[in-house]
């Protein structure tokens, strides 16, 4: 399950590149922001079955659930405001800084991928 959810977390990133190139191209971008909508669906989905099937559940695990649903928050965002076109910096750091700590959070945690192996 945390190939899936890895897999789902890297096609919503590359759907929002996607996404942020063709605004800045001043293209339409309502269905491709949908089908981002739609994989953040796997990545809850996902996020939820590799909650549930931890053995035990330490405060660890809630915080990057919680952060997770933060970051589809700054995806969302990200994308509004650029659309709206308003600044975007503070939310360009903030997704960075959040994605990092997830990331680390997602590879240090019991059930993650151990990169050092």
């Amino acid at each position: 399950m945390t190939h899936a959810h890895l897999t789902s977390l890297v096609l919503s990133l590359l759907l929002l590149i996607f996404i942020v190139i063709r605004q800045k191209q001043g293209k339409t971008i309502k269905v491709w922001h949908m089908v981002l909508r739609s994989s953040y669906l796997l990545i809850i989905a996902t996020g939820f079955m590799l909650f549930m099937s931890a053995y035990s559940i330490p405060m660890s695990y809630y915080l990057k659930a919680i952060m997770g649903i933060v970051m589809i928050g700054l995806f969302e965002m990200v994308i509004v405001r650029k659309q709206k076109g308003k600044a975007t910096d503070v939310l360009w750091i903030t997704f960075s800084i959040v994605l990092v700590i997830l990331l680390a959070m997602g590879f240090t945690l019991p059930q993650g991928i151990d990169l050092l192996k």
